[in-house]
C-alpha cells in the first residue's frame, strides 16, 4: 500500500485493564449483525451510504461502552482524529486515482491498452498473466495500490472484452500485486513489519518468501487450471471489439508512455502523490493532442478553443464523463459501454466517505482500550507454539475488521506479541512475517477496510465478487499457520529451543 507518512512505529496501544473482553466484543458483534441486516436489505448498493452509517452506529455502541468504563469523550474524538489523520495519504491518493483514470481514459490511454492487450493476451493465459504482471509490477513500486490503478484498471478492461469474470480477473490482478507488495523493499507495510517485530528488512523478505513463493505458486496454478477450462474467443469476436475501439479513440503506441513514465517514476521512489499527478497531467495534454474531438465532447461546449480544452480536460479529471462507442451494432455498443466511461476525482467520494466512517469506528475502538483487550485475550487463549502463530493470525484479521486499517493490523499485534514470541524461543523474523501473511495482505478482502473500499472502487469490482478468487490473499494466513503447524522453517533465536 502507498505509504501515508505517518509514523506507526511510534503508535501507542491503549490499555484500559477495566475492559473486560466481553465488553470490547459488544461493538464487534453489533456492527456485524448491522452490517449483515444491511447487506441483506440493500445487497449491492449497501456501499451507497447504508454500510457507511452502521460504521458510525457501531462506533456509537463502542462509545457508550467506552463511557460505562471511564473513558472521556474527548479521549475518544482525539483517537478519532488521529486515525483520521493517518488516512490522509490514501484520501489524497484515491482522488488522484480518480484523476488519473479519467485523464487516461479521455486520452486513450486505457483503450490503447486494452486494444493491444486484446493482440497479446487469450483467454487461455490470460489470468495468470495477469497475476505475472501485476507481481512485477508491483515488485518495482512496492505498491498494490499502484499497480491496480494502473495496469489493473486495464487489465479488467480486457477481460470485459475477452467475456472473463471481472471478479476473477480482479482476484488474479490483487493476488499478483499483493504478491509483489508484500517482498518489495520499497514497501511500506514490508518495512513496518519487521520494525514491529524486531527484525531487519532483508532478513524479513528472505523468510518471508519462504511462505509466499509457494502460495503465489500455488495460485498461479489455480489460474492456470481456471483458464483451460474457458472457451477460446476467436480472432474475429476481439477484431470487433479492437475495431470499435480504434474507430472511437486514436489508438497508437505513443499514449502508453504515460504509463510507463508514472512506474518508471515511482520505481525511482518519487513520491506516489506526485507520481499520479503527473501522470494526470501528462494524460490531459496527450488527451489535447491525440483526442481532440472527445475533448471537445465531453466539455458539451461546440467550438474547439482555449475554453472547451480547458473544460473537457477538467471534466475528466473532476466527474464522471462518457464517450459513445461508434458502432452500428447496439449490442456490441452495450456490451463494451464499461469500457467507454471515466471515473474522476467525484466518483470516488463514496468510498473516501467509507474510510471516514471506518475510522470513526476504529478509533474508538481503540481509544477504550477494545483492540488491546481483544489482542490480549487471543494472546492468553494459546499456550503452544501453534497456538502462538494462529492467535496472532487471528489478531490480525480482527483488527483488520474492527479497526479498517492494515497499518493497525500490523503494529498492534507486532508490539502485543514481540515479546511473548522472544519467551517461546522464536527469533522475531518468525512474527514478521506472519504479520505480512495474515495483516498485509486480508486487508484488501474487508470491504470496510481502506484496502478493501480502494481496491473495489478502483477496479469496479465488489469484493464479493473477488473475495474466492483473490487466492494470494486468502491463502497466505492458511500457509503460515501449515509451517507453523509442521514446524517448517521456524527459527529459533541463537541458543534457545523452541518452548511448546
Amino acid at each position: 500500500m502507498e505509504s501515508q507518512n505517518i509514523n506507526h512505529e511510534d503508535e501507542k496501544i491503549i490499555e484500559n485493564r477495566k475492559l473486560n473482553i466481553w465488553e470490547a466484543l459488544i461493538p464487534v458483534v453489533a456492527l456485524v449483525i448491522m452490517l449483515a441486516i444491511n447487506v441483506y436489505i440493500f445487497e449491492d448498493d449497501s456501499l451507497g451510504g447504508s454500510n457507511q452509517f452502521v460504521l458510525l452506529l457501531g462506533a456509537t455502541v463502542a462509545g457508550i461502552i467506552g463511557y460505562f468504563n471511564k473513558v472521556s469523550y474527548k479521549s475518544m474524538i482525539e483517537e478519532v482524529a488521529q486515525n483520521l489523520k493517518s488516512t490522509t495519504g490514501a484520501i489524497l491518493i484515491l482522488l488522484m486515482v480518480g484523476a488519473l483514470a479519467g485523464t487516461w481514459f479521455i486520452s486513450g490511454i486505457i483503450p490503447s491498452m486494452i486494444y493491444y492487450g486484446m493482440e497479446i493476451l487469450n483467454p487461455t493465459i490470460f489470468l495468470a498473466a495477469c497475476v505475472i504482471i501485476c507481481a512485477v509490477i508491483s515488485v518495482s513500486t512496492g505498491s498494490s495500490w499502484t499497480t491496480t490503478a494502473t495496469v489493473g484498471i486495464a487489465l479488467i478492461g480486457i477481460a470485459a472484452a475477452l467475456d472473463i469474470s471481472a471478479g476473477m480477473t480482479a482476484g488474479a490482478v490483487l493476488s499478483g500485486a499483493y504478491f509483489g507488495d508484500k517482498l518489495s523493499p520499497l514497501s511500506d507495510t514490508t518495512n513496518l513489519a519487521p520494525a514491529m517485530a524486531g527484525t531487519d528488512l532483508f532478513t524479513h523478505i528472505k523468510y518471508m518468501s519462504l511462505t509466499t513463493v509457494p502460495t503465489i505458486l500455488v495460485t498461479l496454478t489455480a489460474f492456470i487450471i481456471i483458464g483451460l477450462t474457458f472457451d477460446s474467443v476467436g480472432d474475429a469476436d476481439v477484431t470487433k471489439y479492437q475495431k470499435v475501439l480504434d474507430d472511437t479513440f486514436n489508438i497508437t503506441p505513443w499514449l502508453l508512455l504515460v504509463p510507463v513514465i508514472v512506474i518508471g517514476l515511482i520505481v525511482k521512489k518519487v513520491s506516489p502523490l506526485l507520481a499520479l499527478l503527473i501522470g494526470t497531467l501528462l494524460a490531459g495534454i496527450f488527451a489535447l493532442f491525440f483526442q481532440p474531438e472527445l475533448v471537445l465532447l465531453v466539455s458539451g461546449m461546440e467550438d474547439w478553443n482555449a475554453m472547451s480544452m480547458y473544460k473537457g480536460i477538467m471534466n475528466s479529471i473532476t466527474v464522471k464523463v462518457e464517450v459513445p462507442p461508434i458502432t452500428n451494432d447496439s449490442v456490441l455498443a452495450e456490451e463494451m459501454s464499461d469500457l467507454f466511461k471515466g471515473k474522476g476525482m467525484a466518483e470516488m467520494l463514496g468510498t473516501i466517505w467509507l474510510i471516514i466512517c471506518a475510522m470513526v469506528f476504529g478509533g474508538i475502538m481503540d481509544a477504550i482500550g477494545a483492540l488491546a483487550t481483544i489482542s490480549r485475550a487471543l494472546l492468553n487463549l494459546f499456550d503452544s507454539v501453534f497456538g502462538l502463530f494462529a492467535s496472532t493470525v487471528v489478531s490480525c484479521l480482527a483488527i483488520n475488521v474492527t479497526a479498517s486499517d492494515q497499518y493497525l493490523a500490523l503494529v498492534v499485534p507486532g508490539k502485543m506479541y514481540s515479546s511473548a514470541f522472544r519467551d517461546k524461543g522464536l527469533a522475531p523474523e518468525n512474527l514478521s512475517r506472519t504479520l505480512e501473511d495474515s495483516g498485509t495482505v486480508t486487508s484488501a478482502l474487508i470491504p470496510w477496510n481502506t484496502c478493501g473500499a480502494y481496491q473495489s472502487e478502483t477496479l469496479g469490482v465488489s469484493v464479493g465478487e473477488y473475495f474466492v478468487y483473490a487466492i494470494f490473499n486468502w491463502l497466505s494466513p492458511f500457509m503460515t499457520l501449515l509451517f507453523a503447524a509442521f514446524r517448517i522453517k521456524i527459527r529459533q533465536l541463537s541458543g534457545t529451543q523452541a518452548i511448546d
